[in-house]
């Protein structure tokens, strides 16, 4: 939702004092500080947000109650932008208990909210009309109410609830496999109250799913609508793994790292160690000329945190490393310094789209440039796949460093820094939609090409099935 929010001006209330509000996030970053939730009315303001990690809200006036400013005791952070988090916050400032009066939960654990007054987040008031829920309101999600500071990552199956306060419980549940928080897609017995709503319900997103029709307004940027949701997460890029690359659309993009010596892959989020799986990477403009010593593949190795002047571990150059190079459509395969490799498929270039099918019940991995597989002797050959045709044979994962292999980009030594477009699966180029849906028999993700018969995208979903 980067430089986009949503908003909304409400009617009359259900009530002024009661409130709950659901939803889930997916953070690409936690450098800047991202609002969530914020009303204003009049002089009065309620700000729901995060800044390095760290829940923060305040309640201004200018009058009565004094400003407040919150956050979690203990400051715990939720820094990880690989996974869907599930958050409610709800307030009654009808509560006796001034403590109880402002209540919020990640993943159905709560964490107790404390404020700036003598008696902490207790300075609101009993009885006290919420700013969050006021006729004529301006409602908004994924910024301030000005603009700026927006939600950077992705938003999904957010409930707002009138004049009742829901627990977590309403909206998610416990897996009795794993034992993890999930959500419920069609959570049931909700009472929204008047200006309720129930906002971006996976394909559904501006439609209010609740029985209110309280649609929202698009404001900022567009809204990008991916297949990444709670209840099947894709892979991204991994920012929590050091490559120096920078990264931006829902750490979907990245730009490799700067310097002339520092060269080191980006992975994939998710990890493969069983099953079928793919992938499509685009080298899109603008790059340093052109994307020529691109690399785009898979690896098994661990990359550990370094300075920036190591030599020669770049995608390829490893033995778990298997790339495709954009200049000479070589296989780079344990090559150290060399940037020849070994004879494989033909070049590919800006805004090519290269698919990556990784066979882990066979250890066998296919290269594909806009739809047509790599023949496996210096070029391109049939736009059907045949898994005996271009296959290389790869090391079983369960001997790799990692045990595991991840889609992975780079450029080769001592080249510019490139940028590359992954879609996972989600079914976009950056913000750019994918132009006609390929077949796709495991039903799960979005490309540009047909995906080979057997293979799914890389998500929690694709990885249980």
């Amino acid at each position: 939702m980067a430089n986009t929010y949503l908003t909304r001006t409400l009617g009359t209330p259900t009530s002024s004092k009661i409130g709950t509000l659901s939803w889930w996030q997916k953070g690409a970053t936690t450098d800047t500080t991202q609002y969530i939730l914020a009303c204003e009315s009049g002089n009065e303001r309620l700000l729901w947000y995060m800044t390095s990690g760290r829940w923060q809200g305040g309640l201004r006036a200018s009058s009565t109650p004094p400003d407040i400013d919150f956050t979690l005791s203990g400051t715990p952070r939720f820094r990880d932008p690989n996974m869907w988090y599930h958050c409610v916050l709800s307030w009654d400032s009808s509560q006796g208990s001034a403590s109880n009066r402002i209540k919020f939960y990640v993943n159905n654990v709560e964490y107790t909210v404390v404020g700036n007054g003598t008696s902490g987040v207790n300075d609101i008031p009993q009885d006290h009309t919420m700013p969050m829920n006021k006729s004529g309101l301006p409602f908004r999600i994924g910024s301030t109410i000005g603009g700026g500071s927006y939600f950077v990552g992705s938003m999904s199956h957010m409930h707002f609830v009138d004049g009742i306060r829901y627990a977590p419980t309403t909206f998610g549940e416990t897996d009795s496999t794993t034992g993890e928080w999930k959500i419920k897609d069609d959570p049931s017995g909700i009472t929204y109250g008047n200006n309720g709503f129930w906002w971006l319900k996976n394909t559904n997103a501006l439609t209010d799913s609740s029985p209110n029709s309280n649609t929202p307004t698009q404001g900022g940027a567009g809204l990008t609508l991916t297949q990444d949701n709670p209840s099947d997460s894709f892979a991204t890029f991994d920012t929590l793994r050091y490559s120096g690359s920078d990264y931006s659309f829902g750490n979907t993009h990245c730009l490799t790292v700067s310097g002339s010596y520092a060269s080191r892959p980006t992975y994939s989020s998710l990890g493969m160690q069983s099953g079928k799986y793919y992938a499509e990477i685009k080298v899109p403009a603008p790059n340093t000329g052109s994307p020529q010593h691109a690399l785009i593949g898979i690896t098994g190795r661990n990359i550990p945190n370094v300075t920036g002047s190591e030599q020669y571990i770049h995608l390829g150059s490893q033995s778990q490393d298997y790339a495709l190079h954009a200049f000479n459509g070589n296989m780079m395969n344990n090559t150290g310094s060399s940037n020849s490799g070994t004879t494989y498929a033909g070049t590919y270039t800006t805004d090519d789209i290269i698919g990556i099918a990784v066979d882990l019940d066979n250890n066998k991995l296919y290269f594909s440039k806009n739809g047509v597989w790599a023949n496996g002797s210096g070029g391109y050959g049939s736009s059907t796949f045949d898994a005996a045709v271009g296959a290389i044979t790869i090391a079983a994962p369960t001997t790799t460093q990692e045990r595991f292999y991840f889609f992975a980009v780079d450029a080769y030594h001592y080249t510019p820094r490139y940028n590359f477009a992954a879609n996972f699966g989600n079914g976009f180029f950056d913000s750019t939609a994918i132009t006609s849906a390929g077949t796709n028999a495991s039903a799960k993700g979005l490309f540009e090409y047909d995906v080979p018969s057997g293979f799914t995208a890389l998500s929690t979903k694709g990885l249980n099935s």
